[in-house]
């Protein structure tokens, strides 16, 4: 088996060298399992960070991307259109609901676009509005504007001084057995009505979960009420779907599991399938209208790879998977029940909460936090028996590819249970 080491010329994400393990280093993928270059095969069961959709490999997907490729692989979209996009544009905006969408690269630009439209969209009519309305504990990426709307963190720290100021209203985010729930939710949405109060460009929300907070769910309930108050006060809604569109809580979108209507949506993750980089927002068509007329008002926002053919093929290609079979996002929350309710009784675990292919559980720890190493631990005990997990601090979870078979998900719980006797 050969060691692992740290490439003289790679910098990894999110990762201090001086106390990391070196990475693993993949060869191949194959459906919900990733082969190491030492011939080990591991289940990827946070799906290569939320974006694997289908599984590794998926062979309509690349067999997508490879016919795409024969025919047109980039255009510059500021002065051309090509089918696949056309295509892709026409679908979204017949699931979602929202007329118009324009693309970018990943989640960051994603939001950046829906922030950066809402904000001139106000601007445009003549009546700007200068406060800006976030939840604790979000995380809506890591450029700069998206920085800023998520909550200060470690992750924020050196550059606090850089990012505008946000008001932040309370994330009510509960678990099975939750008996406090009502009371938190009573409080948040009256904090909601007081930051109202002050002319709002927007409010933007991680519909039902908000994932690097570490999977802090919400109820469907909730969100309907925040919704009414946004409207009443006159405020667009943004609904930063990176993590939670595409069956990830049970439904196409969380929105319509929550039975929302945003008037801007933020996508990417697993709108390729996990294949390409890509970003997109959708918007009301009233938003579009705002920008037509003078040259000051154009949106004038863009990317290299805006609308990159081989990107809009491989989302194509995933979303027919999940129309061809929606049972499989749909029935996955049944799957992951029983498995939970049993993890769920261990004494070193608490809080456990489930929607649509997301399982989490919290560790008990006395100093719960991201860098707590109990994380760690759990997380190389789980590689031992052929499970990658990766905790987010004392939060242990599960979201699997869609292709995870009842033999896999049953090996996935195990490893956690088994992992838990090293703490």
């Amino acid at each position: 088996m050969p060691p692992q080491r740290w490439h003289p010329h790679l910098w990894h994400p999110t990762t201090q060298v001086a106390s990391a393990d070196p990475p693993l280093r993949a060869v191949r993928g194959r459906g919900a399992l990733l082969e190491l270059d030492d011939g080990r095969q591991l289940i990827d069961a946070i799906s290569s960070w939320w974006v694997t959709l289908h599984g590794h490999a998926e062979p309509s997907i690349a067999a997508a991307v490879a016919a795409q490729a024969t025919e047109l692989e980039q255009v510059i979209f500021a002065n051309f259109s090509h089918p696949p996009a056309e295509q892709l544009a026409d679908a979204l905006s017949a699931r979602s609901g929202l007329e118009r969408l324009f693309f970018s690269d990943n989640g960051s630009t994603a939001v950046e676009v829906a922030l950066k439209i809402a904000w001139q969209w106000w601007r445009n009519r003549g009546e700007p509005r200068r406060q800006l309305i976030a939840f604790e504990g979000a995380y809506h990426g890591d450029t700069m504007g998206a920085m800023a709307l998520g909550a200060r963190s470690p992750f924020t720290a050196p550059f606090d001084e850089l990012l505008f100021e946000v008001a932040r209203a309370p994330w009510p985010a509960t678990w099975w057995g939750d008996e406090g729930v009502e009371p938190r939710e009573r409080l948040a949405l009256e904090r909601l009505e007081q930051l109202l109060e002050t002319p709002t460009a927007a409010v933007i929300l991680e519909p039902l979960v908000q994932g690097a907070a570490g999977m802090a769910m919400v109820r469907e309930g909730f969100l309907r009420e925040v919704e009414r108050r946004v409207r009443a006060a006159g405020a667009l809604l943004i609904a930063d779907e990176v993590l939670t569109g595409f069956g990830r809580t049970g439904a196409l979108f969380a929105c319509q599991r929550a039975g929302l209507t945003p008037d801007l949506i933020a996508l990417s993750k697993g709108l390729t399938g996990g294949f390409l980089p890509m970003g997109v927002t959708l918007a009301r068509e009233a938003l579009h209208a705002g920008f037509i007329g003078a040259s000051e008002r154009t949106f004038l926002h863009g990317h290299s790879f805006t609308a990159n053919p081989l990107g809009c093929a491989a989302a194509l290609a995933s979303l027919t998977l999940l129309e061809a079979n929606p049972g499989r996002y749909e029935r996955f929350e049944a799957r992951h029940r029983p498995h939970l309710e049993v993890l769920a009784q261990h004494p070193k675990l608490r809080f456990p909460r489930l929607i649509g292919t997301i399982a989490a559980i919290d560790l008990v720890l006395e100093k719960p936090g991201y860098f707590n190493p109990a994380g760690r631990i759990v997380q190389r005990r789980a590689l031992a028996e052929g499970v990658f997990l990766r905790p987010l601090g004392q939060v242990i979870y599960l979201l699997p590819p869609l292709c995870l078979d009842d033999t896999q998900l049953e090996q996935c719980y195990g490893a956690i249970s088994r992992a838990l006797e090293a703490l």
